[in-house]
């Protein structure tokens, strides 16, 4: 079967094909009467012209822009392609837009999605809170904070519970002075997780001490002789809460050459139960996210808020997690 091509759209509209193309890309100047016509014929030449039809029709671009600050984590690619699918199976396409934490990056993106006519964003995380400046734009934020609380909705694993749960989990293996590995820079649910490990150390009447509790890492490479001398300083530490599997990992490599053993020296419980937990030697307890609610919440929302126009009622969605203990947390 022949396709359509735009001149027989103009052939059977009766207008020329400069009048079609600036109807299609809604450009130019044309009568109502001519537009309706031109959608009238695209909408009676097959599924693909009447996906146009209907994106006229509608003024939806049927598209969905989504912020990452780094694709090449297990939880952000995991919970991207996780929304991918669920837009998809409504007729959304979806563009990936990777920011490297880079606040310019994320603005130039930002402008880049508005100029293509997404019909919404989704956000997900970021260390600073997420200034938006235009009203016309539907968006949802995911482990981020927004400065216009009023204008979106946040939706969230539970990272507090994750967290005070798996120093709690430690604690009661029998150790006496857990610490926290976590990255120099916080973002809003690198936060909620440091709280959740203090209170847990609060409950079980633990004094929290930043010089013998906290060990930070960045992007050096000399993690296992600040690891050596954190632990020279601090001779009581016996278990780590590592806020995510990537660093766990990083602590199992230096303990071993440092000639130390896990769980025997230290036990270590990490979060997002990636694919790194379960082939680890020893497997690594880990907190898990369910990425299938938070897509399915992402999703019904935005989709909810680009129907209506409006946020019903401004909330941040918590979604548990579950601790899922290994051979890394227990006792031999």
């Amino acid at each position: 079967m022949k396709k359509t091509s735009i001149k027989d759209i103009a052939k059977l509209s009766g207008v020329s094909v400069a009048t079609v193309s600036r109807v299609i890309n809604n450009n130019g100047r044309f009568s109502e009467e001519t537009r309706k016509k031109i959608l009238d014929v695209i909408e009676e030449t097959g599924y693909q012209m009447n996906f146009s039809a209907k994106s006229l029709r509608m003024n939806k671009s049927f598209s969905v822009g989504i912020l990452v600050p780094d694709i090449s984590n297990y939880f952000f690619s995991d919970v991207v392609q996780k929304i991918e699918e669920e837009l998809f199976e409504l007729g959304y396409s979806t563009i990936i837009c990777n920011t490297g934490r880079n606040i310019e990056k994320e603005t130039a993106y930002l402008n880049m999605l508005r100029s293509k006519l997404v019909d919404g964003i989704i956000v997900i995380s970021g260390v600073d809170e997420f200034v938006f400046h235009y009203d016309d734009i539907p968006y949802i934020c995911i482990d981020r904070e927004p400065l216009k609380k009023e204008k979106t909705i946040v939706i969230s694993s539970n990272h507090y519970q994750g967290a005070f749960e798996a120093t709690e989990s430690l604690i009661n293996n029998g150790c006496k002075h857990p610490a926290i590995l976590m990255y120099d820079r916080q973002s809003s649910s690198a936060k909620e997780r440091f709280k959740g490990y203090k209170d847990a150390l609060k409950k079980n009447n633990i004094s929290y001490n930043e010089s013998s509790h906290l060990l930070l890492s960045g992007l050096e490479e000399n993690f296992t002789e600040n690891l050596q001398a954190f632990l020279e300083r601090t001779d009581q530490v016996d278990s780590f809460f590592a806020v995510n599997d990537t660093l766990a990992m990083k602590l199992f490599s230096s303990l071993k050459e440092l000639g130390e053993k896990i769980p025997e020296d230290f036990k270590i419980i990490g979060f997002d139960d990636s694919p790194l937990a379960h082939y680890s030697s020893p497997s690594l307890s880990s907190v898990k996210q369910n990425t299938d609610k938070i897509a399915q919440l992402t999703v019904k929302n935005l989709i909810d808020f680009i129907s209506s126009g409006k946020i019903i009622n401004y909330q941040t969605i918590l979604v548990p997690v579950e601790l899922v203990v290994r051979n890394s947390s227990l006792n031999n």
